[in-house]
């Protein structure tokens, strides 16, 4: 078991509906396991959007893409608890 909490990060665009859904949803989850969500506009980085797109939301957890577009809670607990 990791003595550190895990790094989330939830990949958005501005313009994007299921993004603020998916931050909604995922924030309890994140929260419960001790973990802090940074939320990053790939808008506003060239990097982020040549490797994201229009690929969001996209939860990347210790630098790894978790999942894209749909979140399951239950699997994004278990690999936080991890």
């Amino acid at each position: 078991m990791s003595s550190q909490p895990h790094t989330v990060e939830l990949m958005v665009r501005t313009t994007c509906g299921s993004c603020e859904r998916v931050r909604q949803q995922i924030e309890p989850v994140v929260a419960q396991a001790g973990c802090a969500l940074s939320v990053r506009t790939v808008d506003e980085d060239r990097e982020l959007a040549m490797e994201y797109g229009d690929r969001v939301p996209v939860v990347v957890i210790d630098g790894e893409e978790f999942s894209c577009w749909e979140v399951d809670n239950a699997e994004l607990a278990e690999a936080l608890s991890a």
